[in-house]
């Protein structure tokens, strides 16, 4: 139990279902749906639309999703990808026929198709309770008669002033005289709320193949972009087989490739190896370890992840116990490894994620992402959509298995993440911070399993982020520990903004009462009933 005369929040219980985002509007929308008789899936999708509106530095319908979808509690969980690909006529002899040496992250070039939209409405056909166009007038009110403007989200807006300064229809949409909109003012989007409103009344096909699609496109296309009519029809989100590890008696689950679970699972194998519990939650030995462990995982992250259908990825051999065994041996307690170069090298990044758990057991978690704040930059003016750069996630090395190619899906930094033991889901969570997710996850675990940690605990410690020979650390870690890591030869820099954010709902497969959590480093919170 935390010291309750110390700054701080309690989890949050219940019995008849919790839901935990980014945002106290789409927690409250959630936790709405689930009242009215909606089940975790239509609870997830409306937050989720909810957050496309009062974070749109985070998401958007612009963008990607990934879910983990765990029914009444029993595993494995199904998987979805709601990740779109690139155009069907780009490769890189393209980019040299058109001068171009690099995916620019603010270009159309680095736009793919948003896979959110579709995903959404296929989770919900399949198995919600309620339909789209219910779920979706949350958001659509919150566009049109507007939401207020939240510290944490006027504070990552204020850093993006100069991008969207750069696309007319964006400043339009996004800045008031040029400036973000300060925390407490009230924002609206009515250009969006239309969109919307569109899309609830005649179905999503109106954004892949309808009058949106053409708009979007015909915009795209003048910007130079490869990206045509039927790159957006012919996109369909897949069902895909999980993957997991086992760390100290759980399952651990993730999406398989494009996305970096993966990653998350090779930290947890090497660092299985050590009695992590023995060591101080917050000592030099925790941080040191978890540092090493990522940098070796993302290395392969780098070597390897990529879309499944286009590159071989070896799924079997990275998470092998044997492979584990082989990265382990490389570290040592003492001092750090040689520099290895993952390409991490753009940090924390801007996502949503929320978990939702019903009345039922089912549990939902649900992440969706623009990448980088705003994405693109680049608003649609007809539509009042942002798009996504996840393109800007390819390579454009030839001999990289993340490669570009025509219809291919980049690596992805987006993960979601499912807790299970003896066959049942234990726990739905996430962790935010693009590149930082896959040890985000890692950190939690730990926190959770090794340390035993409450949840709330778990997402408020201190965290790190060690990646491309600079380990970042946030300023709650002590001094001392900064000090005595650089000791042994990392270079160490305290973080300049809070690394990730978080949500998680814990299930007691013993009389059902669920526990939720979300951090303190973004705006929202957890509700339950």
């Amino acid at each position: 139990m935390r010291d309750f005369q110390l700054p701080g929040r309690s989890p949050v219980f219940g019995l008849r279902g919790a839901a935990a985002t980014s945002h106290p509007l789409a927690t409250g929308v959630a936790l709405d749906i689930l009242k009215s008789g909606g089940n975790a899936i239509d609870s997830a999708v409306a937050a989720a639309a909810t957050l496309a509106v009062v974070e749109p530095q985070s998401t958007g319908v612009g963008g990607d999703c990934f879910a983990l979808c765990s029914f009444k509690g029993i595993v494995p969980p199904i998987a979805i990808n709601g990740s779109g690909a690139a155009a069907k006529d780009i490769d890189i002899n393209w980019f040299k026929t058109n001068g171009l040496t690099q995916i620019e992250p603010e270009s159309p070039h680095a736009i793919t198709v948003p896979g959110a939209l579709r995903t959404w409405a296929k989770l919900v056909n399949d198995y919600g309770t309620q339909n789209l166009s219910k779920l979706l007038k949350p958001a659509i009110n919150y566009a049109r008669d507007g939401y207020v403007v939240t510290p944490r989200v006027a504070l990552d807006w204020e850093e993006q002033v100069d991008k969207l300064s750069k696309c007319p229809h964006s400043a339009k949409t996004y800045l008031v005289s040029g400036r973000s909109p300060s925390a407490g003012s009230v924002h609206r989007q009515p250009v969006l709320a239309d969109t919307l409103s569109k899309i609830s009344e005649f179905g999503v096909d109106e954004f892949y193949s309808g009058s949106i699609a053409r708009d979007i496109v015909t915009y795209l296309r003048g910007l130079g972009s490869a990206l045509n009519i039927d790159d957006f029809a012919s996109f369909e989100p897949q069902y895909v087989k999980p993957i997991y590890t086992n760390y100290r008696g759980y399952d651990v689950y993730e999406c398989p490739p494009n996305g970096q679970g993966i990653t998350a699972l090779m930290i947890l194998n090497i660092l299985c190896g050590y009695d992590m519990g023995s060591f101080d939650a917050l000592g030099t030995d925790r941080f040191h370890l978890q540092a090493e462990a990522t940098r070796l995982a993302y290395r392969d992250r780098f070597k390897y992840l990529a879309d499944p259908e286009k590159s071989l990825v070896p799924i079997e051999k990275l998470l092998s116990e044997s492979y584990a065994e082989e990265l382990r041996s490389q570290i040592s307690l003492n001092k750090v490894m040689p520099f290895i170069k993952n390409n991490s090298e753009i940090r924390h990044r801007d996502t949503v994620y929320l978990s939702v758990v019903d009345s039922d057991g089912t549990a939902v978690s649900f992440i969706n992402s623009l990448f980088h704040p705003f994405g693109s930059g680049l608003c649609e003016p007809k539509s009042g959509v942002i798009l996504q750069n996840r393109g800007s996630g390819f390579s454009l090395d030839p001999k990289s298995p993340n490669c570009i190619a025509p219809g291919k899906r980049p690596m992805h930094t987006i993960i979601p993440g499912i807790l299970a033991k003896n066959n049942k889901t234990l726990m739905s969570f996430g962790v935010m911070g693009g590149h930082y997710q896959a040890c985000g996850h890692a950190h939690l675990l730990l926190n959770l399993i090794d340390y035993k940690m409450d949840p709330q605990e778990a997402l408020d410690a201190p965290r790190a982020f060690h990646t491309d020979g600079i380990y970042e650390l946030e300023k709650t870690i002590s001094r001392q520990v900064k000090e005595k890591l650089e000791s042994r030869g990392h270079d160490t820099r305290w973080s300049k903004t809070p690394i990730g954010g978080g949500q998680l709902i814990c299930i007691n497969p013993s009389n059902g009462v669920l526990t939720a959590a979300s951090e303190f480093r973004k705006d929202g919170l957890a509700l339950s009933w």
